[in-house]
């Protein structure tokens, strides 16, 4: 017989440290500004550039050499020793043909700071406001319809009960990677989106696997209270969610290691989301679900206390 763990009587713990950590990710994200959001989600021109000086070049120094210019984001990709920056400029609608201007505007600046011919555009992107305004709102529908779905499906295979409780769980996974982008200033991008619906799948998968054995164990196995069948649950589902999220990991800390950019930045959302993915479908989702059952449990005590008082006074007036 498979060893049980009492997962369920630290719920109490894990929730509470879940919910400090993403209020001190989130109170951080605000302090320093809320999210670092890519050229995708805002309007303006996006410049990768390489500096090929024969000193080595680091952000500051090119701020220095872009000062005067608006909106100004710099950040430094790839190996230190590529010299290589991704310039962002925010929209100003003050400047007559925008994009023109401040392509010529950088590219002087960098070369009279760093000399003629030692500046190379590797690419150069621009966004309009209507076009990060759209991608905004279709992006916030998406993942909202996205959720409505995930929770019909659910509700429809188990029952409602079981169906907040996962989506609680998406939440607790969404609300902590959000927060953790937030407060480390990673790109927020399209990539973030991937990442996070991603992470919406893979923690989802992993719950309702072991809501279905819950489910399974609470029609088979007879003398058991729920919270002890949840344990019972989570514990024969334990191996199978260590072992999925493990070579998840490898594969992914593979690309986070190799990878550069955009890419390793989705990698790094990956990793976490899969951390906390199954975190939440061990600890949260079924603490969650345990809750549900035991506030339905003391509503239905409650309505049969009452009815029976009340059918115990109908009696006694009768007598009178």
């Amino acid at each position: 017989m498979e060893k049980t763990y009492n997962f369920t009587k630290l719920r109490f713990v894990m929730l509470s440290l879940s919910l400090v950590l993403i209020a001190v990710f989130w109170g951080g994200t605000m302090l320093r500004g809320g999210f670092n959001f890519g050229i995708d989600f805002q309007s303006g021109l996006n410049q990768r550039i390489q500096i090929t000086a024969s000193s080595e070049v680091v952000e500051s120094d090119v701020k220095d050499a872009l000062s005067g210019i608006d909106s100004l984001q710099v950040q430094s990709i790839g190996d230190e020793a590529d010299n290589e920056f991704m310039v962002r400029v925010g929209v100003d609608d003050s400047i007559e043909n925008f994009q023109r201007v401040v392509k010529e505007d950088i590219f002087s600046k960098l070369e009279t700071s760093f000399g003629k011919g030692s500046i190379d555009i590797r690419s150069s992107d621009y966004v309009g406001p209507s076009f990060s305004g759209s991608l905004t709102s279709q992006t916030l529908f998406l993942t909202f319809f996205a959720l409505v779905l995930i929770l019909v499906y659910i509700w429809i295979r188990f029952k409602l009960n079981y169906a907040l409780s996962a989506i609680a769980a998406i939440f607790h996974d969404v609300l902590f990677l959000l927060g953790f982008i937030g407060i480390f200033q990673l790109e927020f991008s399209t990539a973030t989106i991937a990442a996070v619906l991603t992470i919406i799948g893979y923690s989802l998968n992993d719950t309702i696997v072991i809501f279905d054995r819950i489910r399974e164990n609470t029609k088979v196995i007879k003398g058991k209270t729920f919270e002890e069948i949840i344990n019972i649950s989570v514990s024969q589902s334990l191996s199978r969610t260590i072992i999925t999220s493990v070579t998840t990991l490898i594969a992914v800390t593979s690309i986070f290691v190799l990878a550069t950019g955009s890419i390793q930045t989705f990698a790094l959302n990956l990793i976490v989301g899969v951390i906390v993915g199954t975190y939440s479908s061990v600890f949260i989702a079924s603490s969650i679900l345990l809750g549900w059952h035991n506030l339905g449990t003391k509503q239905t005590a409650k309505t049969v206390r009452s009815k029976n008082t009340s059918e115990g006074e109908v009696i006694n007036f009768n007598k009178a």
